[in-house]
């Protein structure tokens, strides 16, 4: 461990480097201009500092003044302050300041040696139990995320038992979140956004597994009282969601309540209009009926994509986001969305 000695008289300092090399000490630096002290600290790394009280240009009080603002992001760094002054009052302003312990000059060369040795290993158990707190964060973190992904993958596999029930293949979840994450980078959206809503878009109908088959599957078109059924998915999703501690599940919960609203007001449930709705369920509405449109189900026909691509542009500040569109068109002129594969379609 290092010693870093801070005394403007050379025979203290030089008796205190004898004295502790006697000993095995052969990490020992001093210097006798406390102006360079910052300069010594920031290179040296010390483990103790032996710190003289009264020096010329910077008293010991000025150093630990500056060591006491930063104590709280280095942790526990031990000054034994060196002082022929013995009054209450000066111990007791060292102290305030954070020395940890005093040697009064001149020096009893066995209690250096002592004191030196006790603030080190006192720094060296502080040092261990940094270490094993870092260790437990960690390792609780691990763990923390081990059960959001369990969690995640608990939910992911519900949303994939609802998505079976509408599309065979079940693939309708996975390229809409592929597809919404890549829409997201067109956007200029960061890295770990983009990430989050890859992993919570495939949530967005899980509200579906409330809905009946004879409903979910009709062939024909939907009585107005079956259609209002329908749209109970965006609710009964949300409040499945709801309480979700990680960031995937809350931006999923925003998703399953929020992508079947329109850009100009006139969507479900809450009929949010414009930037009201958020962002990720602006995104998401975009690449899932674009998806629906060139998809085949039991009650229509996949569009061709050129088709299904102009009606999502037409649909620019009606249905959708402009913005989202915009980033949707770049996409497709880049070749970069999924497609479902006919032979694995109804």
């Amino acid at each position: 461990m290092t010693v870093f000695i801070v005394d403007d008289e050379p025979s203290s300092v030089a008796l205190l480097q004898r004295t502790l090399e006697r000993v095995g000490f052969s990490r020992i630096y001093a210097t006798t201009d406390p102006t360079r002290f910052e300069e010594f600290l920031h290179r040296l790394n010390p483990d103790v500092i032996l710190l003289d009280m009264h020096m010329p240009q910077r008293s010991g009080l000025e150093i630990l003044r500056f060591l006491q603002g930063r104590r709280e992001n280095d942790g526990y760094l031990p000054v034994l302050v060196l002082t022929s002054d013995t009054t209450a009052e000066a111990k007791h302003r060292a102290l305030n300041l954070g020395a940890a312990d005093f040697l009064q000059k001149p020096f009893d060369l066995l209690e250096v040696v002592l004191r030196v040795r006790h603030l080190l290993e006192t720094r060296y158990l502080h040092l261990r139990l940094k270490d094993e707190n870092l260790r437990l964060e960690a390792a609780v973190q691990a763990r923390t995320q081990e059960l959001h992904e369990a969690h995640l993958d608990a939910l992911r596999r519900l949303a994939y038992a609802a998505e079976f029930r509408d599309d065979d293949t079940g693939s309708h979840v996975h390229r809409v979140a592929e597809n919404a994450s890549r829409l997201a980078q067109r956007l200029g959206l960061e890295a770990g956004w983009v990430e989050v809503i890859r992993r919570a878009a495939p949530l967005h109908d899980i509200g579906k597994i409330a809905i009946p088959d004879a409903i979910l599957r009709k062939t024909s078109r939907l009585t107005p009282e079956e259609y209002e059924l329908m749209k109970s998915h965006t609710v009964v999703g949300a409040a499945m969601l709801e309480g979700g501690k990680s960031v995937y599940l809350q931006m999923a919960q925003r998703i399953a309540r929020s992508h079947h609203e329109h850009f100009d007001g006139s969507g479900y449930p809450d009929g949010l209009k414009g930037e009201a709705i958020p962002l990720e369920a602006r995104v998401v509405a975009v690449v899932d009926v674009f998806d629906a449109l060139v998809s085949q189900r039991p009650f229509k026909q996949a569009w061709p994509v050129p088709e299904a691509v102009a009606e999502i542009g037409r649909q620019a500040g009606l249905h959708f986001d402009p913005e989202a569109v915009g980033a949707f068109l770049r996409c497709v002129r880049a070749g970069d969305l999924l497609l479902p594969d006919p032979a694995k379609s109804l």
